[in-house]
């Protein structure tokens, strides 16, 4: 099963929601808060190098600012 999301005005919403029911989709309505959370986290997923670093640099590095 797939996804998309498609960000638009009020009126485009309406009609591309409709139309995704009428094929048998389903609709969830995002809030700007949500979308944004998601994007987000799919920046953050696309950043990650799985590389860690210890405890004492990140300290160093806060307190030379």
């Amino acid at each position: 099963m797939g996804a998309i999301i498609i960000k638009a005005d009020k009126k485009s919403n309406k009609i591309l929601s409709e139309l995704a029911r009428k094929l048998g989709g389903t609709v969830i309505d995002l809030e700007d808060e949500q979308y944004e959370d998601f994007a987000l986290g799919t920046a953050m997923d696309d950043a990650k190098t799985g590389e860690t670093v210890d405890r004492d640099s990140v300290m160093r590095k806060l307190k030379s600012k």
